[in-house]
């Protein structure tokens, strides 16, 4: 085996390491997406999406290629390791892979144009403490227009460090906000007993009880 030294650049995400930590960026990798689909000069977006109007799978005409509206799901996907912010907008445009219309496609245009303004944004891992394990949970109760399926979206943190996260659509109905809160609450419980279990391995437990709490 090569020792090839300390880590900078892997897989499209560079590491910048300082005596505060390590900084994770995918900007050249970003950069080289916005070359791909012509949008390297376009206007950047200040705001990443309208929470208020939802999509639907019926609205529009389809797009004229759909391969290359799931080339670019794909790609985008990929920024969700170092880019939480981008989670719950990128499932959104996900669900539509199977018949993508224009609407879902202005979408992803408008989060490239998001990504353009923000190039520079990444995923900061400071050094400090690890005793403790904190999770944010919310949900979006029947916010799909068409099937009425709520979302759930949650975080967690290891001592400062943000280190889990998801945005993914609820398998069932739920017929109120409450109980999709408790569906919501369930899979982040699962995944902090999942990190536990996993830190516990790693000979690092955490002594503390997790604490949960609902986003604001």
């Amino acid at each position: 085996m090569t020792d090839l030294g300390s880590l900078h650049y892997s897989l499209g995400i560079s590491v910048t390491r300082s005596h505060d930590g390590m900084f994770l960026s995918q900007r050249q990798y970003a950069v080289e997406l916005l070359q791909r689909t012509g949008m390297a000069d376009c206007h950047s977006a200040s705001t990443l999406a309208n929470t208020q109007a939802k999509l639907s799978a019926s609205n529009g005409a389809p797009v004229t290629d759909p391969s290359k509206y799931r080339s670019l799901i794909s790609a985008l996907q990929y920024f969700t390791l170092t880019r939480p912010d981008l989670a719950y907008a990128i499932q959104q445009i996900c669900l539509f892979m199977h018949d993508p219309h224009e609407p879902h496609l202005a979408m992803i245009k408008h989060i490239l144009r998001y990504m353009k303004g923000t190039l520079s944004t990444g995923l900061n891992i400071g050094k400090g403490p690890i005793d403790s394990l904190t999770a944010y949970s919310d949900v979006d109760w029947a916010g799909c227009p068409d099937s009425r399926q709520s979302t759930s979206g949650f975080s967690v943190f290891l001592g400062d460090n943000m280190v889990s996260w998801s945005s993914k659509r609820q398998t069932t109905i739920s017929r109120s906000n409450s109980k999709a809160e408790y569906h919501a609450v369930a899979h982040v419980i699962a995944e902090c007993c999942w990190l536990c279990q996993l830190l516990q391995e790693l000979h690092i437990p955490i002594a503390t009880a997790t604490m949960s709490a609902r986003s604001t």
